[in-house]
């Protein structure tokens, strides 16, 4: 029950009311017209004219728009418009300066909307990577979105890029030259690929002589694998074959070399 309404404002509100209030408010229309007849109102007239315009009163206001959203909502929001912008994973850091929240609320936050947009399967993720956080596809979109994108071209790389770029990743820093010993062949054409993707670059230089460049992998790198740093590459402990057999390989090599 709402407070009774004085007749000066239960007058003005039902001379403000729309077009048709009469026929589907028949209290109200009621009122209205024994308010013009009668200046004499009863506390039980006031008390029904103010019922019958409640759920008008309602009606304007939230016809107007929704109600506000809480804060957690508009900082969602907020997150969402700044990711979508950005063409880069953006640290928790300043998507907390950009909601005026810390960057402990903004991961949870964003740990909330990736759950939401997983329980919706929608078309894409949202993903820590590279340090930050980003917008990806979703990975089983993957192979639509490539043929869209490539148009039948292909964007894989080749058995050797990817050895290359393994060894890249797991020995960084190191030289064309460490690179081209531990995979036995010239990388020289394949280092260039790599560096024409952006999954590889310079990063420094030796400090022996000759001054030989030292590559490592890239922050784009570690967005095409979908991992936050290097400390979440599968450990190579569980490639490595057991005693037995790198004695078997050491002694087939060895054989083959005889």
């Amino acid at each position: 029950m709402t407070e009774p309404a004085t007749l000066t404002q239960a007058s003005t509100l039902a001379d403000e009311a729309p077009a048709g209030t009469e026929a589907s408010h028949p209290e109200a229309a009621d009122a209205h017209r024994r308010s013009d007849d009668d200046d004499t109102f009863t506390e039980d007239d006031t008390n029904t004219l103010a019922e019958a315009l409640e759920p008008l009163v309602a009606d304007a206001i939230f016809s107007q728009g929704s109600p506000p959203s809480s804060d957690d909502d508009l900082a969602r929001q907020v997150l969402e418009a700044v990711l979508i912008v950005s063409d880069e994973p953006v640290s928790a850091r300043h998507l907390g300066e950009a909601v005026g929240r810390s960057a402990v609320e903004v991961e949870q936050l964003c740990e909330e909307l990736a759950a939401q947009y997983q329980m919706q399967q929608r078309g894409f993720v949202l993903m820590r990577v590279a340090g930050g956080y980003r917008f990806q596809t979703n990975p089983e979109a993957a192979p639509y979105v490539e043929k869209f994108l490539l148009g039948g071209q292909s964007g894989r790389l080749s058995a050797a890029a990817l050895e290359t770029l393994a060894v890249v990743a797991y020995k960084q820093p190191i030289s064309r030259t460490q690179i081209a010993a531990i995979r036995g062949v010239n990388v020289d054409g394949v280092m260039r690929t790599l560096e024409s993707r952006g999954l590889v670059a310079q990063v420094a230089r030796d400090s022996g002589p000759g001054k030989a460049v030292l590559y490592g992998t890239t922050r784009e790198f570690l967005e095409r694998l979908g991992i936050d740093s290097l400390d979440e590459l599968a450990p190579l402990g569980q490639f490595s074959p057991d005693e037995e057999t790198a004695k078997a390989l050491e002694a087939s090599l060895f054989s083959a070399a005889s």
